[in-house]
C-alpha cells in the first residue's frame, strides 16, 4: 500500500500534458478486504458469464423461443456477456497486484466498450418494450410488425447507435489534457471521473457528452413509458382477469429489467459534491456494472414458463444422449 501511495505521488509530481498512464484507486483503500473482494468478484464473474451463455444457448437450441421476445433477449444476454469482460478481468488484477495502473489507450478502450455496451442495452430495452406493445396492444399486426428482418433492423440499429454514441463518449475524454493528478477514484475508466482530472477548460467536453446521454435516455425513455402506458390503457379495457395476468406476466420482467438499469444507472452518473458522495457512487457503479448483467438472466429465467420449458428439455437431451453414449461403449 506504502508503495502504491508512493507510486501515486511520483506520477502526480509529473506535469505533463502526454499521459501514458493512469492509476485505479478501485474500491477501497483497506488491503485486507483485497482477497475477499477478489473471490467475491471472481465468483460474480464467472455467474455472469456462465448465466448469459446458458440463457444464450438455451434461446438457440430450443426452436419454440425463435420468437422476436426471445431474439432481443439473446441480443441483451450478449450484451451483458460481453459487458462482463470490460471491467472484470482488470478488477480482479487489481485486487492482486501491487498498483493498479492502467494504460492510456486501455483506460480509452475500456471506455469505449462501456459506452457501446451500456447504450446499445438502452436500445434493446426499448425496442423490447416496443415489442410488447405490438404483442399486447396490435396482436394481429405482430407477425408482420415484428416480422424477422424488422427485428434484424432494429438490433443493428441499436449497436449502431450504440457506436455511434461510444464514439461521441471516447472522443470528448481523448480531446482532454491530462497534467496534474494523473489518479482516477474509482475502479473503472469513466466519463466523469476522467472529466475531474482535466487540467485546462472541459465544459465544451462535458456539455457535448451530457447532451449525447440525454438524447439516449429521452429517446429510450419516451418509447418504453409511451409503449407501457398504451398497453395500461389496453389491459384496463380487457374485460377477463386471464388477459390481466397474461399482460402482466409478458411484462413483469421487463419491467424490473427497465427499472433496475436505468435507476441504478442515474444514481451511478449524479456527479457527486463530497466524498461520501463519491464512496456512494463507486457502491451505485458496482449494482449497475456486476449485480445486473448477473441479474438479467435470472429475471428472464426464474420468471418465465418457456425458459423453464426448454431448460427442462434440454437437460433431459443431454441425458438421454449421454445414457446413449454410455450404452454404445
Amino acid at each position: 500500500m506504502l508503495l502504491q501511495m508512493q507510486h501515486m505521488k511520483q506520477m502526480n509530481m509529473e506535469n505533463d500534458s502526454s499521459v501514458s498512464e493512469f492509476i485505479l484507486m478501485g474500491l477501497t483503500y483497506q488491503p485486507e478486504l483485497r482477497w475477499p473482494l477478489f473471490v467475491l468478484f471472481l465468483v460474480n464473474y464467472t455467474a455472469t458469464v456462465m448465466g448469459n451463455l446458458s440463457l444464450m444457448t438455451l434461446i438457440c437450441l430450443n426452436s419454440h423461443l425463435h420468437t422476436p421476445m426471445y431474439f432481443f433477449i439473446l441480443n441483451l444476454s450478449f450484451i451483458d456477456f460481453c459487458y462482463s469482460f470490460v471491467f472484470t478481468p482488470k478488477m480482479l488484477m487489481g485486487f492482486v497486484s501491487e498498483h493498479n495502473t492502467i494504460s492510456f489507450t486501455g483506460c480509452m478502450t475500456q471506455l469505449f466498450f462501456f459506452c457501446l455496451f451500456v447504450n446499445s442495452e438502452c436500445y434493446v430495452l426499448t425496442a423490447m418494450a416496443y415489442d410488447r406493445y405490438v404483442a399486447i396492444c396490435r396482436p394481429l399486426l405482430y407477425t408482420v410488425v415484428m416480422s424477422p428482418r424488422a427485428c434484424s433492423l432494429l438490433m443493428l440499429a441499436a449497436h449502431l447507435m450504440g457506436v455511434s454514441s461510444a464514439i461521441v463518449h471516447t472522443g470528448c475524454i481523448i480531446q482532454l489534457r491530462f497534467c496534474c493528478s494523473k489518479v482516477i477514484n474509482h475502479y473503472m475508466c469513466d466519463t466523469f471521473p476522467l472529466l475531474e482530472l482535466s487540467c485546462g477548460s472541459s465544459h465544451v467536453n462535458e456539455l457535448v457528452s451530457s447532451v449525447s446521454v440525454a438524447v439516449v435516455v429521452v429517446i429510450s425513455s419516451l418509447i418504453i413509458v409511451s409503449s407501457y402506458a398504451l398497453i395500461l390503457v389496453n389491459v384496463i379495457h380487457l374485460s377477463s382477469s386471464k388477459g390481466w395476468s397474461k399482460a402482466v406476466s409478458t411484462c413483469s420482467s421487463h419491467i424490473i429489467t427497465v427499472a433496475l438499469f436505468y435507476g441504478f444507472g442515474l444514481l451511478a452518473h449524479i456527479k457527486p459534491s463530497s466524498a461520501e458522495s463519491v464512496v456512494q457512487r463507486k457502491f451505485f457503479s458496482v449494482v449497475y456494472t456486476f449485480v445486473l448483467p448477473l441479474l438479467n438472466p435470472l429475471i428472464y429465467s426464474l420468471r418465465n414458463k418457456d425458459v423453464k420449458l426448454a431448460l427442462k428439455r434440454t437437460l433431459k437431451t443431454v441425458t438421454i444422449q449421454g445414457k446413449c453414449l454410455c450404452c454404445s461403449h
